[in-house]
C-alpha cells in the first residue's frame, strides 16, 4: 500500500482482499467522475480521507450483526458501497440496498457492485417511492437535512433499526429543527475525518 492508503485505513482490521476491493472501487470512482460527476473534482486528490475513510467510521457505530443495510443517495457509493466492502469480509450474509434516482448514477453503482462482487442490489428510483424496506441500518450521506432525512428513513426502518447520518458544523441546528416533528433517541459521535463534523446515530425514530 502507498502511504496515502496506510494514512486512511491506520487502525483499521481489514484483510488484503478488502484493501484491493477498496482500491478498485476507488480507481472505479476516478474514472467515471468526469463523466457523470460522481465526487467534486477537487477532493479526488483527497479521496481515501474524505470520502472512504469519511465512509469506513460507520461500520463500527452498528454494535448488532445487521443482515439488512439500506443506504439512501448512494450517488457515488459513499458510504453504501465501501460499508457493502467491509461487510463483504465480517458479515458477508448482510444485504446492501443502495438506492439512486439518477440513472447514470445507479449505473455506476451497479458496474461497482458487480464488479467487486458485492452483496448489493442498486434501485434506479425515489426514495418517497418505495415500498417499505425493513432496514436494520439505514445511511445517507450529504443528502438531506436531518429533519428531511427522518421522514426519508422513518417507513424503512425495522423494529430496532438505526440511522447512521454524518453531518457537518451545523449538526445542532439541524437536529433542533428534527426534533420538532420526530422522536427519537439520538447518539453524537465525533467525525475522524473532521474536526467539526459528527455522526449522528438515530433509534427509536417516531414522528409527532
Amino acid at each position: 500500500m502507498n502511504s496515502v492508503v496506510d494514512d486512511a485505513l491506520k487502525g483499521e482490521d481489514v484483510s488484503r482482499e478488502t484493501v484491493k476491493r477498496l482500491q478498485d472501487f476507488v480507481t472505479l470512482v476516478v474514472k467515471w467522475n468526469p463523466a457523470i460527476n460522481l465526487v467534486a473534482k477537487s477532493t479526488i486528490p483527497e479521496i481515501w480521507q474524505r470520502h472512504v475513510r469519511d465512509s469506513m467510521q460507520l461500520y463500527p457505530l452498528v454494535q448488532a450483526n445487521p443482515k439488512r443495510w439500506l443506504d439512501l443517495g448512494s450517488g457515488s457509493g459513499f458510504p453504501g458501497v465501501v460499508l457493502a466492502i467491509l461487510a463483504h469480509q465480517r458479515a458477508p450474509e448482510a444485504r446492501f440496498t443502495l438506492v439512486e434516482s439518477d440513472q447514470r448514477k445507479a449505473a455506476f453503482l451497479r458496474t461497482a457492485c458487480h464488479s467487486l462482487g458485492l452483496n448489493a442490489q442498486v434501485l434506479a428510483a425515489r426514495i418517497e417511492n418505495l415500498p417499505p424496506q425493513a432496514a436494520d441500518v439505514i445511511t445517507a450521506r450529504a443528502l438531506a437535512p436531518l429533519d428531511k432525512l427522518c421522514a426519508l428513513a422513518a417507513p424503512h426502518i425495522a423494529a430496532g433499526g438505526i440511522c447512521l447520518f454524518p453531518k457537518g458544523g451545523s449538526y445542532a441546528e439541524e437536529v433542533a429543527e428534527a426534533r420538532r416533528n420526530w422522536k427519537m433517541d439520538l447518539e453524537t459521535f465525533a467525525s475522524v475525518t473532521d474536526p467539526e463534523a459528527v455522526i449522528l446515530k438515530l433509534k427509536a425514530l417516531v414522528h409527532v
